[in-house]
């Protein structure tokens, strides 16, 4: 018989999923028939319960019109929940007695509890904790941001534009809409993979991508707690001795709908790649909400993680993000100049257009304030602050990214890569060469035939920006170009684009293929170089 409080330990303790081991030792957990019968109730409940908070307004409009806000309504409302409670109680209950039965899982408590008590993880500890799959929310956390001094380093962020004064005054019910907006459905809107019902429907493909990195991979699952104190899922792969690339961490950032267990992590691991994956705030085994001061205290703690617990070099550290990832990617770049580079696949330069493009015209006022107020995800913005290799994908087939579909002139790619080359060149750029650059991103894979067209000799400029870079420096942005003919300008112009951009036959949302995976280029110097 269970003592009591084994029997009260098992009552708070998480979903037991999977059990690790060696071949046949790995299985899925399988509870007894009590269990499983008590947890469906428990969680019929909880769904019911997110459910009426999603439809609260309908709701009540509902039960006002049948009288339950008078006495004796809400006397049968307050029947009815003490029912629902007592149901409740008794299934947590059935459920403990029957988990403490069940020497599995008492082998797992016991794990949970030892990691629990100790003040850091030892290598036992962790190990006994990782033979199991349950709920993340129980997991220790293993590294807090906070607890790490940054020394000369001032974190910034971009800030949304503003009003003068007379504008506010006027726009104050736009202003509040738009608030009300944001903080309900808005957010949602832009990161669906914050809702809890999509979540409960991938759980079993999260489960499984999950196993698959640390059965396949040898992934190791962390908990990074952030410095607002938010608890960020994340997963390690170390390829460091295994591979070449090993020594180089890629930090995946996932789009609005994607999780590291199915996301485009997949894509550098396959190129032999160390990878940590992490899941936005409010995605997953992640809390919080994914709100723009939220994903840069993530982005901040994951990084500090990579450097302090994980003990990567900045330099060896590469950001790797997909669609809306890019957000958290240009902001780690921005606050963190020194890593390696920066690889964005299907992104954009700022939200706001493509929110406009999918609202209705007369929501425009409304969406303006709201996204550059609340949600102001201005990528171009914060990689203009980078000062190191980056390199864009664009999906010739992106049905999300371009205002238009079918039309490749109207990817939002485009014109963050447009802009990033005007700011890092602004004397190649001038108009001509700018309509130049917009024409050759109207072709998919067109730099052939541009090339040609203009006669460019890769070689020659690559020695002219070796030349510039050895006799001042590599900073941005650079004067290179003032003294050149519009003939060279355009020229420099399509080998700029070449490299900064290459092009993806695809729709938005598959997996970048793991051959095309490479870090950004990048103009190097020989110690001996001599410029003829």
């Amino acid at each position: 018989m269970p003592s009591l409080r084994t029997i009260y330990d098992c009552m708070f303790s998480p979903k037991l999923l999977k059990i690790y081991g060696n071949g046949p030792a790995e299985k899925y957990y399988q509870p007894s028939s009590l269990e499983k019968w008590s947890g469906k109730v428990i969680n019929s409940i909880y769904v019911i319960w997110r459910l009426g908070i999603y439809t609260s307004p309908a709701l009540a409009a509902l039960l006002y019109q049948r009288g339950y806000f008078d006495l004796d309504g809400l006397l049968v409302l307050s029947q009815l929940a003490a029912g629902v409670g007592v149901v409740l109680v008794a299934s947590m209950c059935a459920r403990a007695m029957s988990r403490a039965d069940d020497p599995a899982y008492r082998q797992f408590v016991d794990a949970l509890r030892a990691a629990r008590r100790a003040s850091e993880m030892s290598g036992e500890t962790k190990r006994r904790l990782r033979a199991y799959e349950f709920g993340f929310a129980s997991w220790p956390v293993e590294y807090k941001c906070r607890d790490t001094i940054r020394q000369n380093r001032q974190l910034t962020s971009s800030k949304p534009l503003h009003l003068n004064l007379m504008q506010s005054l006027l726009q104050i019910p736009y202003k509040a809409i738009a608030y009300v907006a944001i903080h309900t459905f808005g957010i949602r809107l832009i990161y669906p993979g914050s809702i809890g019902l999509l979540q409960m429907v991938l759980e079993q493909s999260l489960l499984q991508g999950r196993s698959r990195l640390i059965e396949v991979f040898r992934g190791e699952r962390f908990k990074i707690e952030t410095a607002d104190e938010n608890e960020i899922d994340a997963m390690f792969v170390n390829n460091r001795g295994v591979s070449t690339n090993g020594n180089t961490l890629v930090i995946c950032c996932e789009g609005n709908a994607g999780f590291y267990e199915i996301g485009i992590a997949m894509t550098p691991l396959a190129a032999t790649y160390s990878v940590l994956g992490w899941n936005h705030p409010g995605f997953a085994g992640s809390t919080g909400r994914p709100y723009p001061p939220q994903e840069q205290n993530a982005m901040n703690a994951v990084i500090q993680f990579a450097v302090h617990k994980l003990h990567f070099k900045l330099e060896n550290i590469l950001l790797f993000g997909w669609s809306i990832g890019g957000y958290s990617t240009s902001w780690g770049a921005m606050n963190y100049p020194e890593i390696k580079g920066v690889i964005l696949d299907a992104t954009f330069d700022d939200v706001l257009p493509l929110a406009v493009n999918h609202m209705p015209s007369w929501w425009g006022p409304i969406i303006n304030i709201a996204i550059r107020e609340h949600v102001n995800l201005n990528i171009f913005e914060q990689l203009s602050k980078y000062p190191g290799p980056v390199l864009l994908f664009r999906r010739t087939e992106d049905e999300v990214i371009c205002l238009s579909e079918g039309d490749l002139s109207s990817n939002r790619g485009n014109h963050l890569l447009y802009k990033l080359l005007r700011h890092r060149y602004p004397f190649i750029f001038d108009a001509q060469q700018s309509q130049l650059l917009l024409d050759y991103l109207a072709v998919p894979q067109g730099y052939q035939e541009f090339f040609a067209k203009y006669s460019v000799d890769e070689r020659v400029c690559q020695s002219l920006l070796q030349s510039y870079i050895s006799e001042y420096s590599k900073s941005y942005p650079m004067k290179i170009g003032e003294d050149f003919s519009s003939q060279d300008k355009s020229k420099m112009a399509l080998y700029l684009a070449k490299n900064y951009m290459k092009d993806f036959k695809s729709t938005h949302c598959v997996n970048l293929p793991p051959e095309m995976f490479q870090p950004p280029w990048d103009v190097t110097i020989e110690s001996d170089f001599v410029f003829t």
